[in-house]
């Protein structure tokens, strides 16, 4: 049985405005990136600081991203998928880690926030996290991951990264 896929270029006139900056977001982060993190209390202070790195790389061009993460202090590492939804004109972002926990994140394409659903935790809580990046360049970002155990009503400060591109 063939399958037939549909792939735009980043050039392609047919391609949407939004798709566009959502794949020019993931060639941005192909690369080596050093990584501090700053996990945070609930009241907005740094509770812990650890130094990492981060990978990206294509799988599919302009369409799917595989990357790695390790902070080797903390004994943390993790596999990453980023992807270009085009039907849903979304990009998502998958993550798992030793604890073999699977979070999805999705956002529109072209913007900086994803966010999880509401996941059932072990103890019975529900737990919902909201990715933003920001002050982009071309070697460097910021990234923010906050947290809701109140359906959205409050979002707590969960971490705080700061990615510098390896040269």
């Amino acid at each position: 049985m063939a399958l037939a896929v549909a792939c735009f270029s980043i050039s392609s006139p047919a391609m949407p405005d939004s798709l566009q900056a959502g794949v020019e977001q993931l060639q941005s982060i192909i690369g080596e990136w050093r990584v501090v993190t700053e996990f945070m209390n609930s009241d907005g202070s740094v509770a812990s600081t650890a130094n990492g790195t981060y990978q990206f790389e294509w799988v599919v061009p302009d369409r799917v991203v595989t990357g790695r993460s390790s902070i080797p202090e903390l004994g943390q590492s993790s596999g990453i998928l980023f992807y270009v939804n085009e039907g849903k004109k979304i990009i998502e972002m998958i993550s798992v880690g030793k604890d073999g926990h699977l979070w999805i994140m999705s956002g529109p394409a072209g913007g900086e926030t994803r966010t999880t659903p509401p996941t059932p935790l072990s103890d019975g809580s529900i737990i919902q996290l909201r990715f933003t990046r920001y002050n982009v360049s071309p070697d460097r970002f910021e990234s923010k991951m906050e947290l809701t155990n109140d359906g959205g009503s409050t979002w707590l400060p969960g971490n705080h990264q700061v990615f510098v591109r390896k040269k």
